[in-house]
Parts: structure tokens; sequence; C-alpha cells
């Protein structure tokens, strides 16, 4: 989402955030018996990590109280071997980053995308996976490069990025629809070529939808030379995904940034990301011009992203 989904934030985003305080509020008495060092980290209440999430399966879905998903498992993971007891907030994406930047949680996730815009507000972790540009197209048809998409049928969803890189693709018609359910269905009739969403929600379509007849291909990132020509294909690359803190949450940051590494050594992140479907050599596995969009910016000038086999 970049969260390649929208950058617009909501207006009503002073509603949110007292959304988001109500959530939090009651029951958030401190755990017995809390470390010393995770007493440390900071959190809001000692022990407790609360997160804002805006449901988005199955990436973040809220089930008994329950951050289940990728980015789900992956804090939960993070969360039990720091010794913190994950408390999430239901509200949507402006709340999510309002939540962060205002401190009323400690932390939100869900393919929250790294930008030089927001880490001026808030806080990113290393990425804990990196969102290839994924498409869903129509079984038996195959593209490749920006230049296959030329003259097509192309779709995703009113908002979200990939509207600007569709209105670059030469002689492409671009569909907008209110929700993946819009772009899904359109596939499925034939009116779209390609529908541009997050890679998971096309893997699960692929699976609750077998009538669709659909497969998931990755497109070939465009070139710099591409880019440089036409800025808005830059939408058409892969973007570092990162869990989004606030500014004064250094310790907590450093602490979960170096479990999520962790993760890349020991193949826990593989083993979640091939859970939902995804390909660990797509999800793992940093562009080249990751290090360089954070070096000197917010990460030490010779920072390496994490990647598996590192």
């Amino acid at each position: 989402m970049i969260r390649v989904r929208s950058l617009v934030v909501a207006l009503s985003a002073t509603l949110l955030l007292s959304t988001v305080a109500a959530c939090g509020s009651g029951g958030d008495d401190a755990p017995k018996n809390v470390s010393a060092k995770t007493a440390a980290l900071g959190t809001l209440t000692p022990g407790v990590l609360k997160v804002a999430v805006q449901p988005y399966a199955p990436y973040t879905t809220v089930r008994g109280g329950k951050i289940v998903g990728l980015d789900g498992d992956i804090l939960t993971a993070v969360a039990k071997k720091l010794g913190l007891q994950v408390k999430p907030q239901v509200t949507d994406f402006a709340g999510m980053l309002a939540g962060v930047q205002s401190r009323r949680v400690d932390i939100t996730i869900g393919g929250v995308a790294w930008s030089a815009d927001r880490q001026k507000q808030g806080l990113f972790t290393d990425p804990p996976y990196y969102s290839p540009p994924a498409m869903a197209v129509r079984s038996g048809k195959t593209y490749r490069t920006v230049a296959d998409l030329k003259g097509l049928n192309l779709g995703t969803v009113d908002g979200y990025v990939w509207v600007k890189s569709i209105q670059a693709v030469p002689g492409a018609k671009l569909h907008a629809y209110p929700d993946a359910n819009g772009v899904f269905d359109d596939l499925g009739a034939g009116r779209l070529d390609v529908g541009f969403l997050d890679p998971l929600i096309i893997i699960a379509a692929q699976k609750q939808r077998p009538d669709l007849k659909i497969t998931t291909e990755y497109l070939t990132p465009p070139t710099a030379a591409e880019v440089k020509a036409k800025p808005a294909l830059q939408y058409f690359q892969p973007y570092q995904t990162g869990f989004y803190l606030p500014r004064k949450a250094t310790k907590l940051e450093q602490a979960v940034s170096a479990q999520i590494d962790a993760m890349y050594r020991n193949g826990e992140l593989a083993k979640l990301v091939t859970k939902y479907g995804g390909d660990p050599g797509q999800f793992l596995v940093p562009a080249a011009d990751v290090a360089t969009a954070r070096r000197g910016v917010d990460r030490p000038n010779d920072w390496t992203p994490p990647s598996i086999g590192k």
C-alpha cells in the first residue's frame, strides 16, 4: 500500500485520530513482570505494543484480538522475541499514519511504503519485505515489460499510485475502481487485460475465485532511462515496505529492525512469505535503488538493505 495504496490522506484525519484514541482507551494496564529490557524499549505502556492497523487481508486482519496476515505474523514474531504484548487498534490508512505521527500508538504495519516525506514525520524499520510490481492477468496471457502494456486496458483501484503509471503507458486505457473486486470482476469478464494490485491480494483471489481464471505475473521494472523520460513509471518499480513508528521511538525501531534482519538470516521471513503464496525471491531481495534511497537520509551511508542469503 504505498502503501501503494492511496497517497491521499483523508481530510477526516482528526476524526480518525479520535477513533484511534478511543480504541485504545481502557484495559491498558501494563502486564505484570515486564523485564527491564522490555520496559526500556519505551512503548506507551510498558510491555504492550499498541498497533494501528487497517484490515487488508492477507497482509493484516484482526481476528480474536490478534493481527494475522503476512505483516501481522511478522510483527507477532518480533513482539514475542522482544517480550511485548500486541494490542491492535483498528482504523484506516489515514488513521494509521496519524496515530503514529501524533504518538497515540507505538507502531503501524501493513505494507506501508518508505518515502522521504514520511520518514520526516516518523521512523521506518528495515524493510520486512519488498513489494514487487504484480499484475493480475487472464490465464494464457503474458506481459513482461512496460512496452508489452501499450494499448491495453489496464485497471487498478482509484487513488492507488499505479493510476499515475498506467496513465504514462502509451495508448493504454485506465480503468479505476472503488476496490479490488471491481478489478477482478472486469478481468474475469474480459473487459480488462491487466490489473495492478498488491501481489498477495492477487494470489489470494486466484485461490478464492478460480472461476476468474487469472494468474499472477511480475512486471520487469522500467529502466532508469525510462523513468527519467517518464517519471510516473517509477510506480511500476518495486517498493520497500516498513513498519512505521513515532519519531521519538528510536530504541523500539532499532530493536524491531534487528529482529527483522535476523528473520531474513534464519529463514523465518521466507517461510512466512511462502505461507501466503508469495515468492521469497520477489519479496525478500531488494532492488538496487533501495539502498541509495535511504543512505544518508534515515540510514548510514554504508547501510545494506536486508536480503535473503545474507
